[in-house]
């Protein structure tokens, strides 16, 4: 299916022409680590008079006479981006906030994860999890059509990875068949979203104008030029009809008669095998392809949607929206935890917590540089959360370190961040480092008691029943080992222990 307006990168275990065309290059496999050998110095020049003696060139073969091995034991994908295609300030933006919502969305279950950016003289490096199972689009194919039952279980997937997105402040811009890659080849692996080439950050109420996005799944107020995080919603009712029928809703020849179709709105139900398919199935997808964008679904909607919990697996209760979830872990922490993640919050680069930032702009409505009360409330009822206001003072409590009745912008981060930065390696053992003042290599009570009360977060428990929650081999300090233990603890990404 054609694509317009999109930049190429989306990321599957094959390299395509297109990518390569557009001057992004996909490889898959082990990654050579960026070399640390010292620039050699040039040889003697000969002596006055003397002839020079041309230079010889041997092939360089195997060093140490052995087959090569795999040192890391794990595959990454990696996108490689060449400088010489970034044509303008616009153009190295678009990298710039790729990797910026990449790190925002990491930890994430259903999106791809990114490992790392790297960059040299040539190109810019997005290492991520590599999707052995390749495209969605492919299976659909090979599939023809989804029963209704699995294609209801498909689409709840897809629409609560667009939930995340939307409730992190994030809308794709670019959602296709082609962008939600399987884990594995099994039938029933993970399904991740990628390629966030064209996605933008975003406040509510917000207005995009530029065109972008692939034909076929293009919402009509993107060709108006005047669109939210709803045009999203659009693009995945558009794959929810070709999941059911095989067929794109908005079909023509060329682009330019795609984009009519899609201004007409009108919705084939008539052909095989819309007839056989539920009442259930053909109303969702009225809802989803709405071409007023206020009368479209909410995320939060079609997955309330009858058709959606029709097997019963789609929980009843709303969804969490990322702020929310994550300031009540937050709330259940200790407060050594606490002041170790306002350590490493204080590590995180620009590009790591802008995604966060852009969130705390979302919810400060005022630019005040600080949440009340009313705004948290206001921001998570925005996002189809209903908190009573007790709730709201519990949240805002357990965020608000310094106690001012406030969040201001460090809280905030500190409070938010957790889910997905804080199993790096270098963020753990500077955080560490931070409580162990005496460089012993341990944390001892008059150490954490210290730490707690510059923190202002002593709250009177007994030191020692803190250290003792934590002290695996009971001897009355805390180790590395241990202190990682207690950070990765309840972190859904902990059980790869993976220090991209």
């Amino acid at each position: 299916m054609g694509s317009c307006c999109s930049r190429a990168g989306a990321q599957d275990a094959s390299t395509n022409k297109e990518d390569t065309a557009e001057g992004t290059d996909r490889t898959n496999g082990q990654l050579d680590a960026p070399s640390t050998t010292p620039p050699r110095t040039a040889p003697p020049s000969p002596p006055p008079g003397a002839s020079p003696k041309p230079a010889k060139v041997a092939p360089v073969g195997p060093v140490l006479g052995r087959p090569m091995e795999d040192v890391t034991g794990e595959q990454f994908a990696c996108k490689t981006i060449a400088k010489r295609k970034l044509a303008n300030k616009e153009d190295v933006e678009d990298v710039r906030r790729e990797v910026q919502i990449m790190h925002h969305l990491t930890g994430q279950p259903n999106i791809v994860e990114l490992k790392g950016a790297y960059e040299d003289k040539h190109s810019v490096h997005l290492v991520m999890e590599l999707c052995a199972g390749g495209e969605l689009f492919d299976r659909i194919i090979a599939k023809g059509h989804y029963t209704e039952r699995a294609a209801a279980s498909l689409l709840r997937t897809i629409v609560q990875i667009v939930h995340t997105c939307h409730s992190m402040g994030v809308i794709h811009r670019d959602l296709k068949p082609e962008n939600f890659l399987l884990l594995n080849k099994q039938e029933n692996s993970p399904l991740k979203a990628t390629d966030f080439g064209l996605s933008v950050f975003y406040k509510s109420g917000e207005v995009f104008k530029d065109i972008v996005g692939s034909a076929y799944y293009i919402a009509p107020e993107v060709l108006k030029r005047r669109y939210g995080p709803e045009a999203d919603i659009w693009s995945v009712g558009v794959m929810l009809y070709i999941l059911l029928s095989g067929v794109p809703p908005f079909w023509a020849e060329s682009e330019h008669g795609i984009f009519n179709a899609i201004l007409r709105g009108h919705i084939d139900f008539t052909s095989d095998p819309w007839p056989s398919i539920s009442p259930q199935a053909k109303d969702l997808v009225r809802k989803m392809l709405a071409s007023d964008p206020k009368q479209r679904m909410t995320a939060i909607q079609v997955l309330s949607h009858p058709w959606i919990k029709e097997d019963g697996e789609a929980p009843d209760t709303p969804l969490d929206n990322a702020v929310l979830s994550r300031l009540k872990q937050f709330k259940a922490m200790n407060n050594f935890k606490k002041v170790a993640l306002r350590v490493i919050a204080g590590c995180l680069s620009e590009e790591e917590i802008m995604g966060l930032k852009e969130m705390f702009r979302g919810i400060d409505t005022d630019n005040s540089g600080t949440i009340t009360l009313e705004e948290l409330k206001q921001g998570l009822a925005k996002q189809g959360t209903k908190l009573s206001e007790y709730e709201v003072k519990q949240l805002m409590e357990a965020a608000d370190a310094d106690g001012n009745g406030s969040i201001d912008y460090d809280e905030f981060i500190t409070a938010t961040m957790h889910l997905n930065r804080m199993d790096r390696e270098e963020h753990l053992y500077t955080a560490f480092q931070h409580f162990d003042k005496d460089n012993s290599g341990y944390i001892t009570t008059e150490e954490l008691e210290q730490a707690l009360l510059d923190f202002g977060m002593h709250d009177g428990r007994d030191i020692r029943e803190i250290i003792s929650e934590v002290d695996a081999d009971n001897d009355g300090r805390i180790n590395y080992d241990e202190f990682v233990a207690m950070m990765r603890k309840g972190n859904p990404r902990s059980q790869s222990k993976e220090t991209a």
